[in-house]
């Protein structure tokens, strides 16, 4: 299934859907299994972005397609390559792909961190990728607006997932809390992709020179990895 490549947001949909089947039947025993928790959450965040871009809702519809292919890509390919235990799979990656049978890994700490993963390692380089397929840059208004249009999306489904990764009392203090939690993940994910966004545009001026890249890609990933290892820590989960 992983050898597939997604040519349009259809396909990698459908891809996601298909890997959160395999997932689930991975730990059978176990209803909050870390991968399967944030695929899902790709899942339906992707279902929504194929919805607006049917719906005309994107200024620049090939960008927008383009960059979810090659976003949803990485991906899966850092879910083949853990899955045939390569060593080339991204640490950032690995932090949450080791969880897979842990089961004091609750499903709201491990979505964040596959979201820490794929925002704060994956975006930036698949930003890169569609502007050199699309022979553009970070300079275009219409694209710029399109992916902060994605945003909105995270703001309109993140609250309803969230609550659906919450136990019976985790819920009470979510009402208790009013609406300061979707308020303050909204604000998280926004400042995270407007960094990945930064990210892109200073690696962007370093694209033709192979070994800076690799330093960069390198650094980013490791950097990742320990907020990843940071977000699925005791502490933090309780803190979650």
């Amino acid at each position: 299934m992983l050898s597939r490549t997604p040519q349009d947001v259809a396909d990698v949909v459908a891809q996601l859907g298909d890997l959160q089947v395999l997932l689930n039947k991975a730990t059978p025993e176990d209803d909050e299994n870390p991968v399967a928790a944030f695929n899902h959450l790709y899942w339906t965040i992707t279902s929504t972005v194929l919805e607006h871009l049917n719906n005309g809702a994107f200024r620049d519809s090939e960008f927008l397609t383009v960059l979810d292919v090659e976003f949803a890509k990485r991906y899966l390919n850092a879910m083949r390559l853990w899955g045939q235990s390569s060593p080339q799979t991204p640490h950032s990656w690995q932090v949450l792909c080791r969880q897979l049978n842990n089961t004091n890994v609750r499903s709201l700490p491990a979505a964040v961190a596959g979201v820490n993963a794929h925002v704060n390692y994956d975006l930036p380089f698949a930003l890169i990728r569609t502007w050199t397929l699309l022979s553009t840059d970070s300079t275009s208004e219409d694209q710029h607006q399109d992916y902060l249009h994605v945003n909105d999306i995270f703001y309109e489904k993140i609250p309803h997932l969230r609550r659906g990764y919450l136990s019976t009392w985790q819920l009470v203090v979510d009402r208790l809390n009013g609406p300061f939690d979707d308020w303050y993940e909204d604000r998280a994910v926004e400042v995270a992709r407007d960094i990945a966004w930064c990210d892109a545009k200073r690696l962007w001026e370093i694209r033709d020179d192979p070994r800076a890249l690799s330093h960069a890609d390198t650094s980013l990933d490791r950097h990742t990895a320990l907020i990843g290892w940071a977000l699925l820590s005791p502490v933090c989960a309780m803190l979650q």
